[in-house]
């Protein structure tokens, strides 16, 4: 009753032999296709978390840096400014990591909680009555007075194309780990199984325990069985291609670190032009939102915050060296790996599955 492993001598199996032997085929493919992806997984993980260190770090340091030119040149609003500044970076770390959110939202939110610090400490020091809603008039009037210039376009342009390559890199390198994980899993059709039973076990029905699959045979097999993970090969190649190409651009005209750092120089243009339209805007702005309380002498002191130098220089350039070290290594690795998909039969029928260098073999027939 035998219906794989059927031979006109006789035999040593039964019916439930056979049926065991196709749970075991299933459970050696799954595990040997685990072990081909292992490396590849283990590479792309690994730089998933080097690339994620690398961008914290230079969004620590870029963050530091922009605190400290609030500490240095705008003490008045430094303690206030803390906030807004956590904030922007903290936006600007959700969106490389994916967040659906935008580079100019995070921008335009910052600079709308900005104006009223700039405008009140600044621009109008005098001002004690900071309400609420007139807090929140300064945040809309923001947009339609434009009080930074071009600066807040500028800082938008800027992020926007380097964030975009970081984020895009991230975003293809976790779609690179659900492939793989998709391909470990793909279920072998009743046929695959049937055929890899014949091919491994068959022989051990007529006592050939030492008999292996000829290489060609195995071929066939694995090619046949393996078929829709093979057909990604086309796919495979364009996205090594595409992790080339983003790679390349954060080394480029969307270099990362540049644009990062270069938030404490816009914020303080930013500042610049609004101080020097000081005039302009408070007309612009008593219109629209009133005149809010005022009060001779200076500020008290508990505004002033005291100057805490930036001393992460080393730790950003360690960051940047590696951020391009990781690149180089990782694309290097990755352009060895254009083949995967296409050669994977080929993987799996090396090693011990089959008989190499030997006079007989198993043909899924008889030894040969």
């Amino acid at each position: 009753d035998l219906q794989i492993c059927q031979h006109q001598a006789p035999t040593c199996c039964t019916k439930k032999m056979e049926e065991s032997y196709q749970a075991a085929v299933r459970r050696e493919r799954t595990q040997s296709i685990q072990a081909l992806n292992f490396e590849l997984k283990y590479m792309i993980v690994g730089h998933i978390t080097a690339f994620q260190e690398a961008f914290e770090s230079l969004l620590r340091f870029a963050e530091n840096r922009t605190s400290s030119l609030f500490e240095t040149a705008y003490r008045p609003m430094a303690k206030e400014a803390a906030e807004p500044v956590k904030e922007l970076f903290t936006d600007l770390s959700l969106y490389i990591l994916g967040a659906e959110t935008t580079v100019e939202s995070a921008v335009l939110r910052f600079l709308d909680s900005l104006f009223p610090l700039v405008y009140s400490r600044l621009i109008n020091p005098g001002i004690t009555d900071l309400s609420e809603d007139y807090t929140e008039c300064l945040r809309l009037t923001r947009q339609d007075i434009n009080p930074f210039g071009r600066y807040s376009k500028n800082m938008v342009t800027e992020l926007s194309k380097s964030l975009w390559a970081s984020r895009m890199l991230s975003q293809a390198l976790s779609l690179g780990i659900e492939v793989i994980n998709t391909t470990e899993h793909a279920a072998l059709t009743k046929e695959c199984t049937r055929a890899l039973v014949k091919m491994q076990y068959c022989p051990h029905c007529q006592g050939l325990t030492l008999i292996r699959p000829c290489v060609g045979y195995c071929l066939n097999v694995m090619r046949g069985c393996l078929a829709s993970v093979s057909e990604l090969d086309k796919q495979w190649r364009e996205y090594i291609s595409t992790l080339e190409y983003l790679t390349n651009e954060m080394a480029a005209s969307h270099d990362l670190e540049i644009a990062l750092t270069g938030i404490r120089n816009s914020v303080n243009e930013a500042i610049l032009h609004a101080q020097l339209n000081g005039p302009q805007l408070s007309a612009t702005v008593d219109k629209v939102c009133g005149q809010p309380k005022q009060q001779e002498g200076n500020l008290s002191s508990d505004t002033i915050v005291p100057v805490k130098e930036a001393t992460e220089t080393q730790t950003f350039v360690m960051a940047h060296a590696s951020l391009n070290n990781k690149r180089r290594e990782f694309i290097n690795y990755m352009k060895r790996s254009r083949t995967f998909y296409a050669s994977i039969a080929e993987r799996l029928c090396d090693g011990d599955l089959v008989m190499r260098d030997s006079s007989t073999c198993w043909n899924g027939e008889d030894v040969v």
